[in-house]
């Protein structure tokens, strides 16, 4: 299972997003409810790379999810993936789109 660090408040968000700016980084939006988002989320964790990742729990953290939205200019879906880099989304993908293989063809590409 990948490594990844859950993003619950806005200051830790504001931490990942300044530290797009020295290296690529993934974020997974998450639905605790959603069975889709439970597929993307093995598929998220069965990745494994030295790239840092974030989860956000969309639901027990909206505040989140919402400025994360409104950061990337990208309508919140969810399941969701990000490559973020120098603040921008060079990549997302959602729902069944979200695979281990998409995800590393997406990190080599960059």
């Amino acid at each position: 299972m990948a490594t990844y660090t859950e993003i619950t408040t806005l200051p830790e968000w504001e931490n990942v997003l300044q530290k797009s700016k020295e290296k690529p980084v993934l974020l997974f939006k998450h639905s605790t409810t959603c069975p889709v988002s439970a597929a993307a989320y093995r598929e998220f964790t069965s990745f494994k790379s030295d790239v840092d990742a974030y989860l956000v729990k969309v639901i027990e953290s909206r505040p989140v999810s919402n400025e994360i939205e409104s950061n990337l200019g990208v309508q919140h879906q969810s399941p969701q993936i990000f490559i973020v880099s120098n603040e921008e989304p060079i990549w997302h993908a959602s729902h069944w789109n979200i695979t281990e293989t998409k995800i590393g063809q997406a990190l080599r590409s960059i």
